[in-house]
């Protein structure tokens, strides 16, 4: 079959739908299978190491080319049968071939990588962290829709078309007996409609929210925590233990503790028994609102909070750098150069580096070297069956 090649097409190495056969020798932490053919990278989604597989090459860039899969040739044994019929179309997922155990070890291995290549750390990496559900986990949706409905979902696997999804396998039981309904509403008042949406399905474990500015709570193991349902809260209730307890466990120490980037107070208020005094810092002010309510409810009295950029978080601090814990949990592009450079100036006796984009962790460890030494690099699976992993990193001056 003839391709009609695009305006903007490389031809070298390959032509436009060049059908290769391709030895697969890693997955990236992007979820896309590595392969060379004659010493050229190219990367093919859905592939997994140690597969043979045809490929068809639809772009080729300065370092690398990609392709799509057209079938395996020689399949893994860690192959299997994607539980959702719209993997490999809907884009949420990148790893639901793969058996759950090997997704583990590749994410830890993928880690490894990151840190060795994007930060020159050689440090050994704890076996990933996992919850109780590989499926049914996510306690919070958001499917998007056009002026057009249908359809109504997620986004398309490498564009920005939307997919129809009338279930999902990775949310919750409750949020997929939700989702009929609040899709049927969608098409009932299709008419009406003047643009697009995004549609909030948030598990509450009693109930299912769908209103961003409704007033929510959610318990972890004897805390309760406050926050507007729209807003940032971990969203896998099934791993979120493993992932605080440790948190709480490797900053304890030190007389004192710092939470940067707070939220509503999480980390700070559930750590808080093992220091003396605690600050959480916060950009968003109602997040802050929450945090001081969520101490009040907890009872926790020595914790205080302050809405700022983290950027001056140290302006004003009263605690020793020497006897301070510090806790990060910075958006996925990772922390200023500006923070860094005065977290590094304040000189905590502990870093606790939070992140659910390691390689912008691994630029950021690579600028808290010149200070600090490794301890630990502890992944856990908030998100199963995604490419996407939460990474932490324990510091010490």
């Amino acid at each position: 079959m003839e391709f009609k090649q695009p305006k903007n097409f490389i031809a070298t190495p390959f032509k436009y739908h060049e059908q290769i056969e391709l030895a697969i020798d890693d997955v990236t932490n992007l979820g896309m299978g590595l392969g060379r053919m004659n010493n050229w990278v190219v990367m093919v989604p859905h592939v997994f190491i140690g597969e043979v597989v045809i490929a068809s090459i639809h772009k080729n860039l300065k370092n690398y080319s990609i392709g799509d899969l057209i079938r395996v040739v020689k399949p893994s044994p860690d192959r299997i049968e994607p539980k959702c019929p719209l993997f490999g179309i809907c884009g949420g997922c990148q790893y639901q071939y793969i058996k759950y155990e090997k997704q583990l070890n590749l994410k830890r291995h993928q880690v490894s990588d990151v840190m060795k290549k994007l930060a020159g750390i050689a440090f050994p990496v704890n076996e990933c962290l996992q919850g109780d559900r590989s499926y049914n986990y996510r306690s919070k949706i958001t499917p998007h829709f056009q002026r057009s409905v249908p359809p109504i979902g997620f986004l398309r696997e490498g564009t920005r078309a939307i997919v129809d999804v009338e279930q999902c396998p990775i949310a919750t039981e409750r949020i997929n007996d939700r989702l009929g309904a609040v899709r049927e509403d969608i098409l009932r008042n299709k008419s009406s409609l003047k643009r697009g949406g995004t549609i909030l399905l948030r598990d509450l474990g009693q109930r299912v929210e769908t209103s961003p500015r409704a007033f929510v709570s959610q318990k972890i193991e004897n805390f309760n925590f406050s926050y507007q349902a729209g807003e940032f809260f971990q969203n896998n209730p099934y791993a979120l233990l493993q992932l605080t307890n440790f948190v709480v466990r490797a900053a304890m120490g030190p007389k004192y503790l710092i939470d940067a980037y707070c939220g509503v107070g999480v980390f700070g208020i559930m750590a808080a028994k093992n220091f003396e005094k605690v600050l959480g810092i916060e950009i968003n002010e109602v997040a802050i609102n929450f945090a001081k309510q969520n101490a009040r409810d907890n009872k926790v009295d020595h914790i205080r909070f302050i809405a700022g950029t983290a950027e001056r978080i140290f302006e004003n601090v009263e605690f020793a750098g020497h006897e301070t814990s510090v806790i990060i949990d910075p958006p996925r592009a990772g922390c200023t150069e500006t923070f860094l450079s005065q977290l590094m100036a304040f000189g905590p006796a502990k870093i606790v580096y939070v992140s659910c984009a390691p390689d912008t962790q691994a630029r950021d460890l690579k600028f808290l070297r010149q200070k600090y030494s490794i301890e630990e690099i502890q992944p856990i699976d908030m998100f199963p069956q995604t490419r996407h992993i939460e990474n932490i990193v324990v510091l010490k001056l």
